[in-house]
Protein backbone atom coordinates (compact mmCIF):
# COMPACT_ATOMS: atom_id res chain seq x y z
CA UNK A 1 0.00 0.00 0.00
CA UNK A 2 1.33 3.40 -0.87
CA UNK A 3 2.47 5.45 2.09
CA UNK A 4 -0.31 8.20 1.27
CA UNK A 5 -3.26 5.94 1.54
CA UNK A 6 -3.66 7.31 5.14
CA UNK A 7 -4.16 10.93 3.97
CA UNK A 8 -6.19 9.73 0.81
CA UNK A 9 -8.76 8.10 3.18
CA UNK A 10 -8.87 11.21 4.95
CA UNK A 11 -9.87 12.84 2.64
CA UNK A 12 -12.48 10.91 1.31
CA UNK A 13 -14.25 10.76 4.46
CA UNK A 14 -13.88 14.61 4.75
CA UNK A 15 -15.98 14.90 1.15
CA UNK A 16 -18.53 12.39 2.72
CA UNK A 17 -19.00 14.66 5.51
CA UNK A 18 -21.02 16.78 3.23
CA UNK A 19 -24.12 14.03 2.92
CA UNK A 20 -26.92 14.38 5.52
CA UNK A 21 -25.86 13.14 8.94
CA UNK A 22 -28.35 11.27 10.98
CA UNK A 23 -27.76 9.00 14.22
CA UNK A 24 -26.75 5.67 13.27
CA UNK A 25 -24.82 4.19 16.18
CA UNK A 26 -26.85 5.31 19.75
CA UNK A 27 -25.56 5.98 23.46
CA UNK A 28 -25.55 2.03 24.83
CA UNK A 29 -24.79 0.51 21.22
CA UNK A 30 -22.17 -2.42 20.62
CA UNK A 31 -20.90 -3.35 17.25
CA UNK A 32 -18.65 -6.09 16.90
CA UNK A 33 -16.02 -6.14 13.14
CA UNK A 34 -14.29 -8.91 12.48
CA UNK A 35 -11.89 -9.31 10.00
CA UNK A 36 -8.60 -9.23 8.83
CA UNK A 37 -5.35 -6.67 8.57
CA UNK A 38 -2.14 -6.78 7.27
CA UNK A 39 0.48 -5.24 9.64
CA UNK A 40 2.97 -3.39 6.95
CA UNK A 41 6.40 -2.10 9.02
CA UNK A 42 7.68 1.68 7.92
CA UNK A 43 9.93 1.64 5.17
CA UNK A 44 12.93 2.91 7.01
CA UNK A 45 13.00 0.59 10.10
CA UNK A 46 15.79 2.45 11.73
CA UNK A 47 19.36 0.71 12.04
CA UNK A 48 21.38 -0.88 15.02
CA UNK A 49 24.74 -0.78 15.91
CA UNK A 50 25.36 3.15 15.59
CA UNK A 51 23.20 3.06 12.73
CA UNK A 52 25.83 0.29 10.85
CA UNK A 53 23.24 -2.13 10.79
CA UNK A 54 20.09 -1.16 8.88
CA UNK A 55 16.89 -2.75 9.91
CA UNK A 56 13.89 -4.28 7.42
CA UNK A 57 10.56 -5.61 9.15
CA UNK A 58 8.26 -7.70 7.06
CA UNK A 59 4.57 -7.71 6.95
CA UNK A 60 2.31 -9.64 8.37
CA UNK A 61 -1.67 -10.57 8.21
CA UNK A 62 -4.02 -11.88 10.82
CA UNK A 63 -7.76 -12.13 11.67
CA UNK A 64 -8.62 -9.37 14.35
CA UNK A 65 -11.63 -8.49 16.31
CA UNK A 66 -12.52 -5.03 17.30
CA UNK A 67 -15.79 -4.76 19.91
CA UNK A 68 -17.27 -0.98 20.24
CA UNK A 69 -19.05 0.73 22.70
CA UNK A 70 -21.04 3.96 21.95
CA UNK A 71 -20.67 6.08 24.83
CA UNK A 72 -23.01 8.83 22.86
CA UNK A 73 -24.37 9.06 19.76
CA UNK A 74 -22.29 8.28 17.05
CA UNK A 75 -19.32 8.15 19.31
CA UNK A 76 -17.58 5.13 20.28
CA UNK A 77 -15.14 3.80 22.75
CA UNK A 78 -12.85 0.49 20.68
CA UNK A 79 -10.83 -2.09 21.60
CA UNK A 80 -8.79 -3.81 18.72
CA UNK A 81 -7.37 -7.34 19.09
CA UNK A 82 -5.96 -10.12 16.91
CA UNK A 83 -3.96 -13.25 16.34
CA UNK A 84 -0.35 -12.80 17.36
CA UNK A 85 1.24 -11.18 14.29
CA UNK A 86 4.47 -12.52 13.07
CA UNK A 87 7.28 -10.76 11.33
CA UNK A 88 10.85 -11.57 9.44
CA UNK A 89 13.98 -9.65 10.31
CA UNK A 90 15.93 -8.61 7.77
CA UNK A 91 19.22 -6.78 8.10
CA UNK A 92 21.01 -5.06 5.22
CA UNK A 93 24.59 -7.44 4.69
CA UNK A 94 23.20 -10.03 7.28
CA UNK A 95 19.68 -11.09 5.40
CA UNK A 96 17.25 -12.67 7.20
CA UNK A 97 18.69 -12.38 10.69
CA UNK A 98 15.44 -13.59 13.20
CA UNK A 99 11.43 -13.52 13.65
CA UNK A 100 9.43 -11.80 16.23
CA UNK A 101 5.63 -12.35 17.22
CA UNK A 102 3.30 -9.57 18.75
CA UNK A 103 0.05 -8.49 20.04
CA UNK A 104 -0.98 -4.82 19.72
CA UNK A 105 -3.82 -3.99 21.48
CA UNK A 106 -5.35 -0.31 21.08
CA UNK A 107 -8.09 1.28 22.44
CA UNK A 108 -9.57 4.38 20.55
CA UNK A 109 -12.00 6.98 20.72
CA UNK A 110 -13.98 7.47 17.25
CA UNK A 111 -16.89 9.56 15.66
CA UNK A 112 -18.60 7.95 13.06
CA UNK A 113 -20.75 10.09 10.32
CA UNK A 114 -23.92 9.62 7.94
CA UNK A 115 -24.90 6.84 10.49
CA UNK A 116 -27.74 6.30 8.59
CA UNK A 117 -26.58 6.45 4.96
CA UNK A 118 -25.16 3.40 3.18
CA UNK A 119 -21.66 5.24 3.22
CA UNK A 120 -20.53 5.95 6.97
CA UNK A 121 -16.81 7.41 7.52
CA UNK A 122 -15.39 7.30 11.04
CA UNK A 123 -12.55 8.81 12.65
CA UNK A 124 -10.67 7.73 15.43
CA UNK A 125 -7.23 8.44 17.54
CA UNK A 126 -6.17 6.45 20.67
CA UNK A 127 -3.24 4.48 22.09
CA UNK A 128 -1.52 1.39 20.91
CA UNK A 129 0.26 -1.00 23.41
CA UNK A 130 2.63 -3.55 21.32
CA UNK A 131 4.17 -6.32 23.14
CA UNK A 132 6.65 -8.76 21.77
CA UNK A 133 7.73 -11.99 22.16
CA UNK A 134 9.02 -15.43 20.85
CA UNK A 135 11.90 -13.70 19.42
CA UNK A 136 14.36 -16.20 17.07
CA UNK A 137 17.68 -15.38 15.23
CA UNK A 138 18.68 -17.58 12.71
CA UNK A 139 21.37 -17.04 10.02
CA UNK A 140 24.19 -14.44 11.03
CA UNK A 141 22.42 -14.28 14.41
CA UNK A 142 21.95 -17.91 14.89
CA UNK A 143 22.43 -18.75 19.01
CA UNK A 144 22.14 -15.18 20.10
CA UNK A 145 19.19 -14.14 22.18
CA UNK A 146 16.94 -11.54 20.64
CA UNK A 147 14.53 -9.19 22.44
CA UNK A 148 12.62 -6.39 21.71
CA UNK A 149 10.78 -4.69 24.28
CA UNK A 150 7.36 -3.79 24.43
CA UNK A 151 5.99 0.08 23.20
CA UNK A 152 3.35 2.54 23.70
CA UNK A 153 2.13 4.69 21.49
CA UNK A 154 0.09 7.16 19.76
CA UNK A 155 -2.75 5.20 17.24
CA UNK A 156 -5.42 6.83 14.42
CA UNK A 157 -8.09 5.12 12.91
CA UNK A 158 -9.62 6.15 9.60
CA UNK A 159 -12.30 3.89 8.06
CA UNK A 160 -15.64 3.57 5.83
CA UNK A 161 -18.45 1.74 6.53
CA UNK A 162 -21.10 0.55 3.50
CA UNK A 163 -24.43 -0.60 4.81
CA UNK A 164 -25.15 -4.36 4.09
CA UNK A 165 -28.57 -5.40 5.86
CA UNK A 166 -30.28 -3.75 8.93
CA UNK A 167 -27.87 -4.16 11.28
CA UNK A 168 -24.47 -5.10 9.35
CA UNK A 169 -21.61 -3.41 7.03
CA UNK A 170 -18.86 -4.20 5.87
CA UNK A 171 -15.65 -1.96 6.86
CA UNK A 172 -12.85 -1.03 4.84
CA UNK A 173 -10.07 1.04 7.11
CA UNK A 174 -6.33 1.84 7.75
CA UNK A 175 -4.88 2.78 10.70
CA UNK A 176 -1.06 3.89 12.14
CA UNK A 177 0.29 2.88 15.28
CA UNK A 178 3.36 4.74 16.68
CA UNK A 179 5.73 1.90 17.45
CA UNK A 180 8.85 1.70 18.68
CA UNK A 181 10.88 -1.24 20.58
CA UNK A 182 14.27 -0.92 21.89
CA UNK A 183 16.41 -4.05 20.82
CA UNK A 184 19.28 -5.91 22.27
CA UNK A 185 21.15 -8.87 21.68
CA UNK A 186 22.24 -10.97 24.54
CA UNK A 187 21.45 -8.61 26.64
CA UNK A 188 23.47 -5.87 25.09
CA UNK A 189 20.99 -2.78 23.97
CA UNK A 190 22.23 -2.42 19.98
CA UNK A 191 19.12 0.22 19.09
CA UNK A 192 15.75 0.97 18.51
CA UNK A 193 13.79 -0.42 16.06
CA UNK A 194 11.34 1.80 13.81
CA UNK A 195 7.94 -0.04 13.44
CA UNK A 196 5.70 2.68 12.83
CA UNK A 197 3.20 0.74 10.47
CA UNK A 198 0.24 1.33 8.59
CA UNK A 199 -2.56 -1.47 9.38
CA UNK A 200 -5.37 -1.74 6.86
CA UNK A 201 -7.55 -4.32 5.86
CA UNK A 202 -11.75 -5.27 6.05
CA UNK A 203 -13.92 -6.49 8.57
CA UNK A 204 -17.69 -7.45 8.78
CA UNK A 205 -19.43 -5.24 11.45
CA UNK A 206 -22.64 -6.09 13.21
CA UNK A 207 -24.61 -4.03 15.64
CA UNK A 208 -26.39 -4.72 18.61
Amino acid sequence: MPRNTLPLLVLAISGALAAPSALAQSAGDWTVALGAHQVRAHSDNGALAAGTLPLDIGSSTRPTIAVEYFVRDNLGLEVLAALPFQHDIHVDGLGHVGSTKHLPPTVSLQYHFNGQGKVSPLLGAGVNYTTFFSEDTRGALAGSKLELDDSWGLALHAGIDFKVGEKGSIRVDVRWMDIDSDVKLDGAHLGTANIDPLVYGAAYVMRF
